[in-house]
């Protein structure tokens, strides 16, 4: 996918069980075609309990039926992924030494990297997630310095 175009895939027939695309009298589409004014009115009581419940449960749904960012294609993205995970995983041993500001340190420094790779990724001008790519590169050296300096104090071996 060239940068700008859209920065995820979402089949329509995904975005019309939700509700989310209209048709001409204001409802959510249906694929049965249209419906008497009162099984529309029950059907759509029905779905209103559990509508809101849908559009925030999107990590619960089926993968076939989730967004796809451009992100998650990238290798860079994954690996910064993986580096998030491990800084994480250094800083719940800090927390159980009471060491939080440095935990808390690690996290956001850990967390920096991914987030600016998928905010990038959204941008519509190939120079503007360059950009974000770079913040992302200064974000290794915040990682790699704290990397340095954390066993010289004897916070992490």
């Amino acid at each position: 996918m060239a940068v700008g175009e859209w920065p995820f895939y979402v089949r329509d027939d995904h975005v019309r069980q939700l509700g989310l695309i209209k048709n001409e009298h204001g409802a959510g589409s249906t694929e049965r075609g249209a419906r008497s004014g009162e099984q529309r009115a029950k059907s759509e009581a029905q779905s209103a309990k559990g509508e809101a419940q849908k559009r925030l449960a999107l990590s619960a749904w089926p993968e076939s039926m989730r967004a796809h960012f451009r992100f998650e294609d990238l290798e860079i993205w994954k690996l910064a992924c993986q580096i998030a995970v491990t800084f994480h995983r250094i800083a719940d041993r800090l927390d159980n030494r009471r060491l939080y500001r440095y935990a808390e340190q690690l996290r956001a420094a850990g967390l920096s990297l991914p987030n600016n790779i998928a905010e990038g990724s959204g941008s519509i001008h190939k120079q503007e997630f360059i950009q974000f790519l770079n913040i992302a590169r200064r974000s290794v050296f915040e990682d790699a310095y704290m990397l340095l300096v954390f066993p010289t104090l004897g916070l992490v071996t």
